[in-house]
């Protein structure tokens, strides 16, 4: 292993243990994706090319694309061989870009091993070397999300404060809306006035159905009415959106995990995906949100929302390398058609 690394691991390791006992304090609502819904939409139009799509997902990750493939490019400037001092500035040039400390060994280590046997001979063989891992990487061992297989298909949100939850919701219902879906949604945040009200003005915004209490109401006895709903109506698709939880809590956790009790009670194969929502901009302070949530809740799948606005968007190889958990949907702005399904192919070849 590089002597960066070395030198580095044991405080990078101290300093992400600091970071993740902070609970965002921003609200919900003041997020970039989680605007006004009577806001400007912004949708663009809908790429329906393969090369449209990678387009639209490289000019979104700009910003990380410029700090990773960026700083490795300046690094390689220039270089006619790769040599073990180049991997050694490699490796702070990673854990920088928010790829985390386990992942970028096992990524540095792998080189070394190319280098050994002479298959790491210039800057171009580096490139390769890093998309193909990167890709592996992403690559995560799992079932499609089949929301057909089951009706109601039931999906429980969670997340910490400030991720983008409800908007988040919004977005998916209007996803499966236009796949020609009966959507409802399900305001179990019910300790914020403003979440179940942000909530209503999507659900009319996007004309799904909506089930709501009033505030301070039982968030799981509004989740079982929600459920008794939606199997008498036939909708298909179930969209429970929870209040935010500092993940170190456990009797906040409790709640989410008697949710999700209620909902198995009224349907015993629900929930059938509990969607963890992370903020791509907390860098690595999603690992430890990503290990608790899954802990707790037995996560099925991820979303990474604002990859848009940070330079942090190797978080989204680091969670899926260490904790083998797909990625479902990606957030790429603000606009209802800009969650877009995650693509391990298109989001490598977009990095570089």
């Amino acid at each position: 292993m590089a002597r960066w690394f070395r030198r580095k691991q044991e405080d990078d390791a101290t300093e992400s243990a600091g970071e993740n006992t902070i609970e965002s304090s921003q609200p919900e609502e003041s997020s970039p994706e989680t605007e006004d819904p009577s806001a400007e939409n912004g949708v663009e139009p809908a790429f329906e090319t393969t090369s449209g799509i990678f387009t639209y997902m490289r000019s979104r990750l700009q910003k990380t694309r410029k700090t990773l493939a960026g700083q490795i490019d300046r690094l390689v400037l220039g270089k006619k061989e790769i040599d073990q001092d180049v991997l050694e500035e490699l490796e702070e040039v990673l854990i920088t870009s928010d790829l985390g400390v386990a992942t970028t060994q096992k990524l540095i280590t792998s080189m070394e091993e190319k280098l050994h046997r002479r298959e790491l001979t210039d800057a171009d063989r580096l490139h390769i070397h890093l998309k193909d891992e990167i890709r592996r990487f992403l690559k995560v061992e799992a079932s499609a999300l089949d929301v057909t297989g089951h009706k109601p298909f039931v999906i429980m949100a969670v997340g910490v404060n400030g991720v983008g939850k409800t908007t988040t919701l919004a977005k998916l219902a209007f996803h499966y809306k236009q796949a020609g879906l009966r959507v409802m949604l399900v305001a179990a945040d019910t300790f914020r006035a403003a979440a179940t009200e942000q909530l209503s003005n999507w659900a009319e915004r996007v004309e799904v159905e909506l089930v709501k209490q009033s505030s301070g109401a039982d968030p799981a006895a509004v989740v079982y009415d929600a459920m008794a709903a939606a199997q008498a109506r036939g909708v298909d698709v179930v969209l429970i959106d929870t209040a935010g939880r500092l993940h170190t809590k456990v009797n906040l956790m409790e709640e989410l995990k008697k949710i999700k009790r209620v909902i198995s009670r009224q349907m015993d194969t629900a929930p059938h995906e509990v969607l963890l929502i992370l903020d791509a901009t907390t860098g690595q302070n999603a690992i430890s949100q990503t290990h608790f949530f899954h802990q707790e809740l037995t996560v099925t799948g991820l979303v990474l929302t604002k990859l848009d606005g940070t330079a942090k968007g190797g978080i989204v190889v680091g969670v899926c390398q260490e904790f083998q958990i797909p990625i479902r949907f990606i957030g790429l702005g603000e606009g209802l058609d800009e969650l877009r399904e995650f693509d391990p192919e298109q989001f490598a070849a977009a990095l570089f």
